[in-house]
């Protein structure tokens, strides 16, 4: 009982940081939208083929982003919302750079009646340091070919496959 007595500012400050350490997960269950880690955002994309969405600003996304991942920035997400209508019953997957405009996209999106929306905790700062690959928008586009070429190309395609 002394221990206690005379303790009782660190037993405080050791609650505290417990309720603090939990509060992620109070949060999470309260709006209903699940935070997952960079490794869980990952076997979503994979098992679930999920719509990847990214809020941040075109500089941003520019200068890196998820494969695959459609940009519309959060202050346009609900002037633009109805382009998503055909993932609202799909697995998305909302990232910005540290997870708080993601978290208001989420938002936006289960008000709008999205079924499957899941955030990805920490953003793309989380998702870096995971060590997981990110896409340039310079890299990802695909080098001008022209139509000569192409043409060229496909015929040999085609003659490679028996194909006339």
């Amino acid at each position: 009982m002394e221990f206690f007595k005379s303790n009782v500012l660190l037993i405080g400050l050791a609650i505290g940081s417990g309720i603090m350490l939990l509060l992620p997960s109070f949060k999470k269950a309260a709006d209903g939208v699940p935070n997952l880690s960079p490794a869980e955002a990952v076997t979503l994309i994979n098992r679930s083929n999920a719509f990847v969405l990214d809020v941040r600003d075109e500089a941003e996304f520019a200068s890196g982003h998820i494969a695959d991942a459609t940009h519309i920035a959060l202050a346009d997400l609900e002037a633009r919302i109805g382009e998503l209508k055909k993932y609202q019953n799909k697995s998305v997957l909302v990232n910005c750079q540290k997870g708080m405009r993601s978290a208001k996209a989420c938002d936006i999106l289960r008000k709008a009646e999205f079924t499957e929306v899941n955030n990805l905790q920490g953003g793309l700062s989380a998702w870096l340091e995971a060590g997981l690959p990110v896409v340039t928008k310079t890299a990802s586009k695909k080098p001008a070919i022209s139509k000569a070429t192409n043409i060229k190309s496909t015929a040999n395609d085609n003659a490679d496959k028996g194909v006339s």
